[in-house]
C-alpha cells in the first residue's frame, strides 16, 4: 500500500442483522432522506415569509399525503432507471433480480424521472403549481444524496479512478491501489453543498416565489457536478466508457439536466405560484 493512502474502515454493509432479516446501511439512507426531506419540506411550506408573507399553497398536509407518492416514485423510478440505463441485459437473464431493490442498484437519474412524474400528477389533482411543488422537493434532498452517496462507499461501489492523492483510499474490493472516494465527492458536492445553496435561494433570496427557480438550480448544479466527478469515477463495468475514452453514461444523461434547469431559472419569473 502507498505511504499516504486511506485504508478503507472494516464498516460492515449491513447495519443489523435479524434472523435471516439484515438492514443494510443502503437502505437506513433511503427512509432516513426521505424522512429528513418530508419534515423539512413541512417547514418550508408552513413558513409564509418564505412566499412573500402570504401562505403557500401547497399545505403541510399536502406533503404528508404526498410522501406516500415520492416513495413510490423514488424507488420505481430508480429501479427501473438502474435497469434500463445501466444493466438491462443481465437483468433480462434474471428478471427476478429487478425486484431484489435490497442488492443496491439505484439510478439517481431515474429515481428523479419517477419523482417528476409522481409531482406532475400530485400537484394536478391538488390544484397547485407543479413547478412550486418542483421547487419545495428539490430543496429538501441534498441530504438524501448525502447520505445515499455514504452508503454506496460503505458499500464499496461506485469507486473513482487510481490516484496519489493523499486522501485516496484502498477499496479492498477494487484491488491494492487507492482511488478517489468519488462517493464522498459526490455527497459533498451534489448533497451537502447543494442543500446549502438551495437553502440560501430559498431563505435568503426568497426564490419559492418565482416557481421553478430552486428546482432549476438543483437540476443544473447536479448535472454540472456529476459531469465533473464522471473524470475521476470509473464508469459501470458493463457499459465502459461510451466514446471518445472520457464519455460516460452519467455524463449523457447529466448533460440535458443542466439545459434543463438553466431554462426553468430563467422562465421562473413568468410563472405564478398560485
Amino acid at each position: 500500500m502507498p505511504i499516504f493512502a486511506i485504508p478503507f474502515p472494516p464498516i460492515d454493509p449491513v447495519f443489523l442483522r435479524l434472523g435471516p432479516v439484515e438492514i443494510h446501511w443502503y437502505g437506513l439512507a433511503y427512509v432516513a432522506g426521505i424522512l429528513f426531506g418530508w419534515w423539512y419540506a413541512r417547514r418550508l411550506v408552513a413558513n409564509d415569509r418564505l412566499w412573500g408573507n402570504r401562505q403557500s399553497a401547497i399545505s403541510p398536509a399536502d406533503l404528508d399525503d404526498f410522501l406516500t407518492w415520492a416513495v413510490i416514485g423514488i424507488i420505481v423510478g430508480g429501479r427501473i432507471g438502474h435497469v434500463l440505463f445501466y444493466d438491462l441485459a443481465a437483468y433480462l437473464e434474471n428478471p427476478l433480480r429487478i425486484l431484489m431493490i435490497w442488492t443496491g442498484g439505484m439510478s439517481f437519474h431515474g429515481g428523479l424521472a419517477g419523482t417528476i412524474i409522481a409531482m406532475l400528477l400530485f400537484a394536478r389533482s391538488r390544484g397547485f403549481s407543479a413547478f412550486s411543488l418542483f421547487d419545495v422537493i428539490a430543496a429538501c434532498v441534498g441530504p438524501g444524496i448525502l447520505f445515499g452517496r455514504i452508503a454506496n462507499f460503505i458499500n464499496q461501489e461506485l469507486w473513482g479512478k487510481v490516484s496519489d492523492l493523499p486522501w485516496a483510499v484502498v477499496f479492498p474490493a477494487a484491488g491494492p491501489q487507492p482511488r478517489h472516494p468519488s462517493q464522498l465527492y459526490e455527497g459533498l458536492l451534489e448533497g451537502l453543498v447543494l442543500f446549502l445553496v438551495l437553502r440560501f435561494l430559498t431563505h435568503r433570496m426568497l426564490k419559492l416565489q418565482n416557481p421553478g427557480f430552486v428546482a432549476g438550480a438543483f437540476v443544473a448544479w447536479y448535472g454540472l457536478c456529476r459531469i465533473l466527478i464522471e473524470f475521476v469515477r470509473l464508469p459501470d463495468p458493463q457499459l465502459g466508457y461510451l466514446a471518445f475514452g472520457w464519455l460516460t453514461m452519467g455524463m449523457v444523461l447529466s448533460l440535458p439536466m443542466i439545459a434543463l434547469g438553466l431554462w426553468a431559472m430563467k422562465t421562473s419569473s413568468h410563472r405564478k405560484a398560485w
